[in-house]
């Protein structure tokens, strides 16, 4: 933009970046990796509706790390923007670093980049999108399609 940054880009950049997270979480074998429930929750709500599997469902990390490369070709990692989601991030890097599937961190860093620290753990995505689009006059559903559907087997 001409003149410098405004308030308004992150949210512009994050419902592009969300868009295109969207399409590619429904390509064959994706899966989308987040912490806990509540995070999966908030992903649906801004209408995720590929595959999302979490990472603390009473397994150990090497064993979920095991079970997603033998079900996946890509897995998109959106752990919290914290220490704990950072180490996590990088246990599933080690992990998945010589199995055959494709490991993307870059959606986790973008988002990071675009919140600027406003937001730290992932299950207030939905919250503070929705804060967003209000403040640019509209609910969340003018600039994002409804939930997500439920997830199957992987979930």
């Amino acid at each position: 933009m001409p003149g410098g940054r405004t308030d308004d880009e992150p949210f512009f950049a994050f419902l592009e970046l969300w868009a295109r997270l969207r399409v590619e979480s429904l390509e064959a074998g994706c899966v989308i990796v987040v912490e806990g429930e509540r995070d999966r929750r908030s992903l649906r709500r801004l209408g995720l509706a590929g595959p999302v599997t979490l990472v603390h469902r009473g397994d150990s990390l090497a064993t979920t790390a095991h079970r997603l490369a033998r079900q996946s070709r890509r897995v998109i990692v959106l752990t919290d923007w914290d220490g704990e989601g950072g180490l996590l991030a990088r246990r599933l890097r080690e992990f998945l670093e010589a199995e055959p599937v494709s490991l993307d961190l870059e959606y986790r860093r973008r988002l990071a980049r675009i919140l600027r620290g406003e937001l730290v753990h992932v299950e207030g995505l939905h919250g503070w999108a929705r804060r967003e689009a209000e403040r640019h006059g509209a609910t969340l559903d003018h600039f994002v399609d409804g939930p997500g559907e439920p997830d199957g087997p992987t979930g």
